[in-house]
């Protein structure tokens, strides 16, 4: 099984990137991401590789770096979601940012990705959502709150007295993201989670709203 490539672009096409080692050219399926990140045809390239073998087939598909080859197969655990849709994925919503929607149950970004519908979206962060929760978060930018400094602080105070109150750990830790990145640095742990227990109650509400209009 080919787990990485490291040799020569030889070309970039609309969805992936032929690598030249030894004078094999290996042809890589990518996000949009990734071919972004790749030199000029000719210059020293390395992928990281994820190989899928079919009775018919063999598809490489490679990835700029390990945090967007592990949301490929992570993306792909789930029911309906392929290869090719989890690269779209990929193509439209960066890794620490898929982290971000999945725990704050934002299914809106999910679906910024061709081919994902609400439905699908909401299966994406059901299924996910429990494995992603512990996942350190990078800050969305330099006027947020990080995320993954929600485990410290009033932020990680505040993820404790939800799970305490019976919310998932994931559940809450989104809640809490997203509650601190509306109040801003220097929150308290009683509005953090007066916020975050809000948060809770309008996701409660929509999905409720959405298995009655489903």
């Amino acid at each position: 099984m080919i787990a990485k490539l490291t040799g020569i672009l030889d070309h970039i096409g609309p969805d992936g990137a032929v690598i030249d080692v030894g004078g094999v050219g290996y042809l890589c399926f990518c996000s949009t991401r990734t071919l972004g990140h790749l030199p000029a045809p000719g210059g020293a390239a390395r992928l990281l590789v994820e190989t899928h073998v079919r009775e018919d087939h063999i598809h490489l598909y490679g990835f700029f770096d390990a945090a967007e080859r592990d949301w490929f197969r992570l993306l792909t655990t789930v029911q309906g979601v392929g290869a090719r849709l989890a690269l779209a994925i990929l193509s439209a919503v960066a890794p620490h940012d898929l982290t971000l929607a999945i725990v704050s149950q934002d299914k809106a970004m999910l679906a910024r990705a061709d081919g994902v519908g609400p439905k699908l979206a909401a299966r994406i962060v059901n299924e996910l959502r429990d494995k992603v929760g512990g996942l350190a978060l990078a800050a969305t930018n330099s006027a947020s709150p990080a995320p993954a400094a929600v485990d410290a602080g009033p932020t990680g105070d505040a993820v404790s007295a939800l799970v305490n109150l019976g919310y998932r750990r994931a559940e809450a830790f989104g809640a809490v993201a997203a509650a601190s990145r509306r109040l801003g640095d220097g929150a308290k742990v009683d509005a953090l989670i007066r916020a975050g227990l809000q948060e809770l109650a309008q996701g409660a509400l929509a999905q409720t709203i959405t298995e009655v209009a489903t």
